[in-house]
């Protein structure tokens, strides 16, 4: 059974960084996509950024184009979400998920892990 556990959220000032990992067991993982969302409160869940665990085709929302870079340890099995100039309108929830390479349907995700930037 997939697992996917987040962790680095926190409380940081605008302009300032974070970075995010998502633990990753339970699957084959070099043939699956991961990906980032969020959800901010009262809002519906977002895409964040996504890539494939090998071979990249790497894909970023635009609101985190240039300051958001998802990447992954393979001996570590843990994908991170490095967060560069933090905004207030960043803060939400953040979520990692998963699918395989051939699947449309983010099938796996973790708990969440709370991102709040202050200004």
């Amino acid at each position: 059974q997939v697992q996917l556990v987040e962790s680095g959220g926190g409380l940081v000032q605008a302009g300032g960084s974070l970075r995010l990992s998502c633990a990753a067991s339970g699957g084959t993982f070099r043939s699956y996509r991961m990906g980032w969302f969020r959800q901010a409160p009262g809002k519906e869940r977002e895409f964040v950024a996504s890539s494939r665990w090998i071979g990249g085709n790497i894909i970023y929302a635009d609101s985190v184009k240039g300051r958001f870079t998802i990447s992954r340890d393979n001996a570590k099995n843990t994908v991170y979400l490095q967060m560069n100039s933090l905004k207030p309108e960043d803060t939400a929830v953040y979520y990692c998920a998963a699918r395989p390479n051939e699947q449309y349907r983010w099938g796996y995700w973790g708990q969440g892990t709370q991102v709040t930037v202050s200004s």
